[in-house]
Order: structure tokens, then C-alpha cells, then sequence
């Protein structure tokens, strides 16, 4: 038997554990650590940068293939300097696009300016007029998408704590899962934030999807969680503590080894999007991905069971677990 299954197998049977649960508070510290960074930080950078598609403007693509070669730098900065010279405060974000490209992205112009960018991007990148495409998304729309994406992710909120509340019969649980939800959401946004990132569609599906994630392996730990605790009583020699602490132990080889093989394909689409094709949207998603699913793994270890026993740790009938006297005295009973 190899070490790593022996390893699996003691961590099944009880013979080998990690205190998950009666660390609890240094676990709550190092997320809050992460929550408040990927908060305050994104503040102090003035907030989210967020697509043409949410905010509304003008985008130009400019087919240059000669000025790309030159290197990312000077292809954006010569975008720069054409739009400030016909339109100063127009914001003009720059970036390559498949390797063969540059997309200026800017406010919303009036048609004359439109025309008037145009030219002056053509006569930049010394390429005709005809190799400068110009499109717009009205305001408007851009709201439109801002309150469905904000609907959708309610909407997914509401579902999942109430299938859940159903699927467990206790609210505690439900509230453990979508509190490390949160957790999740708010640390793969705010690596965005931190970073300057645009947020595009495709990164907010990105969100949605590394929910998801994060709630079937948060299922799969609580599935086990309620196997174990089921099985107790008053008679029980393992407290409740003790018992959850057993079922994320159990769990543990399983979730990595998800997690490890979520993240590979994930972060292999990040690396051959941004840095082979420079495809922004192949970009968007896999980092939400891929930073998502780390994230997840995290917290339905080291977050949500031990949020459950929290919640659920002053209630009489579970005090009275594990008070025979073998039981270890150690609050989850793991080895240190």
C-alpha cells in the first residue's frame, strides 16, 4: 500500500487527524485577513474597473499586426495618444486582443467622434480606415446586464439556502454553506479589484460557476458531517465537535484531489488564453476559475464545518455528548 493511500486510510479511520475544527479561530482570523484585504485594498484603488459591456462606450479594434510584434507596451500607448488627441478625457483602455489586434475601449462618443477616432487610430497604426472597426453599447444595456447579473447571483443565494435548510433539515447549516459562499465570492472578486481587472460577463459567469463549485464540495463535507453526528447520542464517546472534525478528515483527500483536478484544466486555459492567444474572454473565465476553485477548497474545510459546530455548540442536547469518561479531552479529538 502506497503512503498516500495509507495516509487516506488513517485519515478515514480516526487513526491520523487535523484539529480543523478546534482551530477554528485561527482559521476565522486568516479569512477575515483575506476578506478585509480584498476589500480595503479594491477601496483604495477606487473600486472595480468594469467592461464596456456593464458601464457602456465605445470600442475600436484596430488589425495591426506589425505594431503588435512591436510588444504590448508601445501598441497601447500609441491607442493612448490617438484618442487623446482628438478626444482628451475620453479614458481610453487599450489591449491586445489575439495577438493580431489592438481593442481601444473608451466613453461613450457621439457619432462624429466616432469617425474622428477612427481616422486618427488608422493614421497611428499606419493601416486603412477600413481596418479600424467602431461599435458602441448604450448605457443602458450596460444597466440592463449590471441587474441580472446581480439578480442571478440572489436568485442562486436564495436556492441554494433553501435547498439546503431542506436537504439537511437545520438552518445552521444552510447559513455555515452561504456564509463561506461569501467568503469565496468576495476574495475572487477582490482579486479583480486588487489587480485592476476588468470585470466582463464572462468573468461575473465565472462567479456564478465557482459558487457552485464551492457548494457541492461544501455539500459533500456536510453530507459526511451528518452521517457521523447521526449516529450519536447522549451515549456517544466522540463529542459533536469531535464528530465533524472526524467527517472533514475523511473528506480531506477527497476535496483536494477535486480541487487539484478542477484547477489544472482551469489554470492551463488561463495560461493558453492570456498569454498564447490573448483571448480576453478565455482570460476572464479561467481566472475566476481557477482562483475560485483554490478559494472554495479552503473554505469548506477550514470554514464551514467549523462555522456549523460554532453555531450549533451551546445547544444542551449536544453538550451532553462525549461526557463518558474515555473520551479524549481535546475539543475535536485530533492528534496534534
Amino acid at each position: 500500500m502506497s503512503k498516500l493511500t495509507q495516509f487516506g486510510n488513517d485519515l478515514y479511520t480516526g487513526q491520523r487527524s487535523f484539529d480543523f475544527v478546534g482551530r477554528r479561530n485561527t482559521w476565522y482570523i486568516i479569512a477575515a485577513v483575506f476578506v478585509l484585504l480584498a476589500i480595503g485594498l479594491t477601496a483604495l484603488r477606487g473600486g472595480f474597473v468594469f467592461g464596456i459591456e456593464f458601464r457602456g462606450g465605445s470600442e475600436f479594434r484596430v488589425q495591426s499586426t506589425s505594431v503588435v510584434e512591436q510588444g504590448t507596451a508601445s501598441a497601447t500607448a500609441i491607442a493612448d495618444e490617438a484618442v487623446a488627441s482628438v478626444v482628451p478625457g475620453a479614458n481610453p483602455r487599450a489591449s491586445i486582443v489575439g495577438g493580431d489586434s489592438v481593442r481601444v475601449q473608451t466613453e461613450q462618443l457621439t457619432p462624429a467622434q466616432t469617425e474622428e477616432v477612427r481616422a486618427a487610430l488608422a493614421e497611428a497604426y499606419g493601416v486603412a480606415e477600413s481596418d479600424v472597426s467602431s461599435s458602441f453599447i448604450g448605457a443602458t444595456w450596460g444597466a440592463d446586464i449590471t441587474r441580472q447579473a446581480i439578480i442571478a447571483l440572489v436568485v442562486f443565494l436564495l436556492l441554494a439556502s433553501l435547498v439546503l435548510a431542506v436537504y439537511f433539515r437545520t438552518w445552521k447549516m444552510s447559513l455555515a454553506a452561504i456564509i463561506a459562499l461569501f467568503h469565496d465570492l468576495i476574495i475572487t472578486a477582490g482579486v479583480y479589484g486588487v489587480f485592476g481587472l476588468e470585470i466582463t460577463p464572462a468573468a461575473v459567469i465565472g462567479f456564478l460557476t465557482i459558487l457552485g463549485y464551492s457548494l457541492y464540495d461544501t455539500v459533500v463535507v456536510f453530507d459526511k458531517v451528518r452521517e457521523n453526528t447521526s449516529e450519536d447520542g447522549v451515549e456517544s464517546r466522540r463529542t459533536f465537535a469531535q464528530s465533524v472534525n472526524l467527517a472533514v478528515n475523511q473528506t480531506l483527500v477527497r476535496s483536494i484531489n477535486t480541487s487539484i483536478v478542477a484547477v489544472l484544466p482551469t489554470a492551463s486555459i488561463l495560461f493558453i488564453g492570456s498569454l498564447l492567444l490573448g483571448a480576453g474572454t478565455l482570460r476572464d473565465i479561467a481566472l475566476a476559475l481557477t482562483v475560485g476553485t483554490i478559494v472554495g477548497t479552503y473554505s469548506s474545510i477550514f470554514l464551514a464545518a467549523p462555522l456549523y459546530v460554532h453555531l450549533r455548540q451551546n445547544e444542551p442536547e449536544l453538550k451532553k455528548q462525549g461526557t463518558r469518561p474515555r473520551v479524549a479531552r481535546t475539543e475535536s479529538g485530533a492528534v496534534r
